[in-house]
């Protein structure tokens, strides 16, 4: 299958430090192009089409920040077993919880989330969702329920970088695959939400463009918007 590869947004130096990558990132210097691609699909248009509606912005947050939410997620998430049987039998291998009160590091962070992801006034829900995947859990490919959230879906990636994968519901020869670094930022919007599929690859299938990426355990921080 021909790949096409689309850079949609420009980032800063040395925002994609995959550990193919590292060596180049440390140096500090320019970052060549694949650094800057992650996203790539089943063609151009498709691409091209969603370009506003699905968003990966690397570095969002800092290693500081990433310490700060792990401080105040580590101590309940450790109360917790790991599940194998969601009740929805969309993810495997997970802990989750909610979480509507942070500290003023993480706080801060939550509003950045929320000035770029959502439009100003959107009505949010309350708590944030915060799952854990372990090494060896994954997402499979699902739809999230109208029932309980909006348009919109932006989540911090902690601990791992990982691959997120959309499909469209009624055709699987069209997709992308989203690379999602240590640190980062993806946002899905309406389209992006309702008609595509989106799921988190296992560590033994989690390639993108080509390359490895391995899996650690990874933690998600999630807001979403209520629905319409």
């Amino acid at each position: 299958m021909k790949v096409f590869v689309v850079v949609l947004k420009q980032i800063q130096k040395a925002a994609v430090c995959s550990r193919r990558w590292v060596s180049s990132c440390a140096r500090g210097g320019p970052s060549p192009l694949r650094d800057r691609t992650l996203i790539v699909g089943s063609s151009r248009e498709l691409v091209q089409s969603l370009g506003g509606q699905v968003e990966v912005r690397a570095a969002f947050i800092t290693e500081q920040e990433e310490e700060a939410f792990l401080r105040e997620l580590e101590p309940g998430l450790k109360k917790k077993r790991y599940e194998y049987d969601h009740w929805d039998h969309a993810i495997h291998g997970y802990r989750e919880t909610e979480r509507v009160t942070w500290g003023a590091a993480c706080e801060e962070v939550l509003n950045r989330v929320r000035s770029v992801a959502f439009p100003d006034g959107s009505p949010l829900l309350g708590p944030v969702h915060i799952l854990d995947l372990d090494k060896t859990g994954y997402i499979k490919a699902h739809i999230d329920s109208v029932k309980f959230c909006g348009s919109t879906i932006a989540g911090l990636c902690l601990l791992s970088d990982s691959v997120m994968r959309l499909v469209k519901e009624d055709s699987n020869k069209e997709w992308l695959d989203l690379l999602l670094p240590r640190r980062s930022l993806y946002i899905l919007r309406d389209q992006a939400r309702y008609s595509f599929t989106h799921e988190i690859l296992k560590d033994e299938e989690s390639v993108f463009n080509g390359q490895r990426v391995l899996r650690q355990r990874r933690i998600s921080v999630i807001c979403r918007n209520l629905p319409g």
